[in-house]
C-alpha cells in the first residue's frame, strides 16, 4: 500500500463519518475491500472517471478536515509521549532497582502492572483497526 493510501486510511478512520454516504461507500470499497475503479463502477452503476473523481474529492475533503481539526496529529503526538513515558518510567524502575535493592519484588511488580496496562492499550488500539 501507498504511503498516500496509508495517510487517505487514517484520515479516512477519523472523518469518514463527515462524508457522504455515497463517498463512504465508494471509498470503503476501494480501500477496505480492495475492489478497482472497474468494479466499484459496475457495482455503483456509474463511470470509472465518475469513481476516480469521487476518490480524489474524498482526499481533498479529509485533507481539509485534518487541516481545521488536526484530530491526527493530535493522535500521532499522543502515542508518541505515551511511548516517551513508558520509556522514562522504565528507565526509572531500572535505575530504583539498582538504588533501593529491597524494593525489586515491587518494583517487578509495578512493572508487571505497567506491561498489563501497555497490553490492554495495545489491545483496544488493535480492536479499533
Amino acid at each position: 500500500m501507498k504511503e498516500n493510501d496509508m495517510r487517505f486510511l487514517q484520515l479516512w478512520d477519523l472523518y469518514s463519518p463527515l462524508l457522504t454516504e455515497t463517498q463512504q461507500e465508494i471509498t470503503d470499497l476501494y480501500f477496505n475491500c480492495d475492489l478497482s475503479l472497474g468494479e466499484i463502477a459496475e457495482q455503483k452503476g456509474v463511470s470509472r472517471q465518475s469513481v476516480s473523481d469521487c476518490l480524489n474529492k474524498c482526499r481533498k475533503q479529509l485533507e481539509k478536515y485534518e487541516e481545521k481539526l488536526n484530530f491526527a496529529q493530535i493522535l500521532d503526538g499522543a502515542d508518541i509521549e505515551h511511548v516517551l513515558s513508558m520509556s522514562i518510567v522504565g528507565k526509572w524502575v531500572d535505575e530504583m532497582r539498582e538504588k533501593y535493592p529491597a524494593l525489586k519484588c515491587d518494583l517487578d511488580r509495578l512493572e508487571e502492572q505497567l506491561t498489563e496496562l501497555q497490553q490492554v492499550a495495545d489491545g483496544a488500539a488493535f480492536d479499533e483497526e
